[in-house]
């Protein structure tokens, strides 16, 4: 839930500053910055709840913990690449990417009941995934229409 405000309240923030700075609601901008500033929120997390996101990897993945460090760093580059012009389209593609690979691993911490800020195995089970797989789809649609297919900005 966390990451969803963060990505909605930073947008409108953007599209507000847009609005008041250059006269138009730069929405494709404003979604690439709530993205961005969502992953460097996301990658902090992979820091500091590497031990309970390692469990939501299964037992035959090794190196657990520096898979968990490795996509943090992916996040906080992936935020930097949305912002970049020239390497927008190329990181939304992967992000879409990244989105779909990680699809397993929150379901598998589901089904493991993994609570990953303790880092204890009684989370919220499978009703997780009534929030998280939509929510997964919405970052994937967000990353596409913001900075794979930009929308254009819109005056007044």
């Amino acid at each position: 839930m966390k990451p969803l405000t963060v990505l909605v309240v930073v947008t409108l923030i953007a599209i507000g500053y847009y609005k008041i700075a250059q006269g138009n609601f730069n929405v494709a901008a404003s979604a690439r910055i709530g993205m961005a500033v969502m992953l460097v929120f996301t990658s902090i997390g992979h820091f500091i709840y590497d031990d309970g996101m390692a469990m939501m990897l299964p037992d035959f993945i090794p190196l657990k913990k520096q898979i968990v460090h490795l996509t943090g760093i992916m996040e906080l580059v992936a935020a930097v690449g949305l912002l970049i012009p020239q390497y927008r389209v190329r990181t939304g593609w992967l992000l879409v990417v990244f989105f779909i690979l990680i699809i397993p691993a929150n379901i598998y911490g589901a089904m493991q009941q993994v609570d990953f800020q303790k880092a204890t195995l009684n989370g919220k089970g499978l009703s997780y995934l009534f929030f998280r797989i939509p929510l997964q789809i919405l970052f994937i649609t967000w990353v596409y229409f913001s900075a794979v297919k930009d929308v254009p900005s819109v005056a007044n």
